[in-house]
């Protein structure tokens, strides 16, 4: 079964063809960081604009990658939500057109399960079941994943995602946009120790997460510092945060492995490519005796791949799914919990 996957929630315009006999044949990835910079952030209508001009560019250009034509594509997966309303509509209304025109059914995907669906298109994807940490800008959550479709939330934030708190951080330190790189990058230069910050819910004997509170403390610290503050104070300042950010992700992690019983980890997400998070669980997989399992650095952002992905499991699973109606919705709020079985 080959599908073509679309993926326009937020900022990225995302499409990709996967084989489920062949895996990924080709993806294709705009990303509107650089128009979204002078800004500090996404502006929504931009966003979906910018949609409307890339998206059968990149077709062409994953066609072209794949070899193959749209006589060969046997479905359309789509991003349904979460995500921004107006983006979610272009990706909804591209695919369902095209399917119409094409003669394919479709299937909307949740872009969570497409992230935590998306470490199995490494080489040596992990087998089921797992435990999926999944951290990025607007989602923290720990899940018992025992199949496709077959989800259980262990745990959630209370309030900020760890990557909204990542970006908020960077922007009380002046630093550019995405910010979860910016502050990642500075840390290296902190010294450790230097800034003590606190660990939110470290002990609070469940597995949910609360950024907002190390955030303030951020924030604290940066008005004690007042408007002298040097690059090392701020260096020494992003190293406190990412320190308190990565020992709570982790302890929460090797926590819902000891509940669970299970030996494998899977980070999903955009802060998966955080590279001390990385270095972190794969320092702790050692000590402990855990595999831990990361998407290729190219999947962690949002991509195409991971949609087509999702909806060609999807599809093998559940043919009736198979959509040739194109009365399609989009659900910018959507809780990954609905689609358990």
């Amino acid at each position: 079964m080959l599908v073509l996957g679309i993926e326009s929630s937020c900022d990225e315009t995302g499409l990709a063809l996967y084989d489920t006999e062949r895996g990924l044949l080709a993806h294709a990835l705009h990303s509107q960081i650089a128009m979204h910079q002078e800004y500090g952030g996404v502006v929504p209508e931009l966003a979906s604009r910018d949609h409307i001009r890339r998206a059968l560019p990149l077709l062409e250009e994953v066609l072209a990658q794949a070899a193959t034509t749209p006589q060969a594509i046997d479905a359309i997966a789509f991003t349904q939500g979460p995500g921004l309303a107006g983006a979610l509509l272009v990706g909804a209304s591209i695919a369902n057109a095209l399917a119409m025109a094409w003669d394919k059914p479709t299937i909307g995907i949740h872009h969570l399960e497409g992230h935590l669906l998306s470490p199995l298109l490494v080489a040596a994807p992990p087998p089921f079941p797992f435990v999926a940490l999944l951290v990025s800008g607007g989602h923290t959550q720990l899940m018992r994943v025992t199949g496709v479709g077959v989800y259980e939330t262990l745990g959630e934030t209370l309030d900020d995602a760890a990557g909204e708190a990542f970006d908020k951080t960077a922007k009380l330190l002046g630093l550019g946009y995405p910010g979860g790189p910016e502050i990642s990058r500075m840390a290296q230069f902190g010294m450790p120790g230097t800034v003590t910050l606190p660990r939110p819910m470290l002990h609070s004997g469940n597995l949910d997460f609360s950024f907002s509170g190390l955030k303030t403390a951020v924030l604290t610290h940066v008005k004690k510092l007042g408007s002298n503050v040097c690059e090392q104070d701020k260096a020494d300042l992003a190293r406190g945060f990412v320190d308190a950010a990565i020992e709570v992700l982790v302890a929460k992690s090797l926590a819902a492995l000891k509940q669970t019983g299970l030996r494998r980890l899977v980070v999903a997400g955009g802060v998966g490519a955080n590279r001390q998070l990385r270095d972190a669980l794969s320092a702790a997989a050692v000590r402990r005796g855990f595999e831990v399992y990361y998407p290729d650095l190219a999947l962690c952002t949002d991509n195409g791949a991971m949609i087509a992905l999702a909806g060609a499991l999807r599809l093998q699973r559940w043919p009736e799914q198979a959509d040739k109606n194109y009365a399609f919705t989009v659900k910018p709020r959507w809780d990954l919990a609905s689609l358990a079985r």
